[in-house]
């Protein structure tokens, strides 16, 4: 069955292409959601007069999908999850956990149902998810997945084992000096 796409479906087609599809697949999917018209003489004519503006619009998607990219591939998303021993995670990171990391870190929205997951995301450390932006267009995302101790520069690891060694220097005084002070009283 011939239909018209009035917007972008997965793996048919974008705004204004004719496309063949299933019986099935036009009437009780892409006809009722407002996704196509049928193909029919007059659909066609009006789709000829359409086209302009469609192309222009089809630039337009094309330009911000590709600004997008560039602004995704320069991130590095933290995805904080909890971490078990030897840096396995409690679960694994989902595509709504990416969408919602990257809307919080950079203000940038991205529909979870773009996100691909290749491989289950199950340890921590540095990982890559791949997001379709518009047809051709996808990015590839660099995660950073792990806890707040994954997540520790080491210019503060620095100075947490810095804040430690003063600590035992105190506690070595602190003994020394109870030794010294239970060693005059008797």
């Amino acid at each position: 069955m011939k239909v018209i796409l009035l917007t972008e479906v997965k793996n048919k087609g974008g705004e204004g292409d004719v496309v063949d599809v299933a019986p099935g697949f036009a009437n009780n999917y892409l006809l009722p959601q407002g996704m196509a018209v049928l193909a029919t003489k007059g659909n066609l004519k009006q789709l000829e007069q359409r086209k302009h503006n469609i192309a222009a619009r089809e630039e337009n998607r094309i330009a911000d999908a590709n600004k997008m990219k560039a602004q995704l591939e320069a991130l590095t998303v933290k995805v904080e999850v909890r971490v078990g021993e030897e840096g396995v995670l409690f679960g694994s990171v989902t595509a709504q956990m990416v969408a919602d990391a990257v809307k919080a870190q950079a203000d940038l929205d991205i529909d979870r149902r773009r996100v691909e997951i290749k491989n289950a995301i199950k340890s921590a450390g540095e990982h890559t998810v791949v997001v379709s932006l518009y047809r051709d267009i996808k990015a590839n995302l660099a995660l950073l997945v792990g806890d707040e101790a994954t997540f520790a520069t080491p210019a503060e690891e620095a100075a947490e084992e810095a804040v430690e060694a003063e600590e035992a220097t105190e506690e070595a005084a602190d003994r020394k000096s109870t030794r010294l002070n239970s060693s005059h009283v008797t």
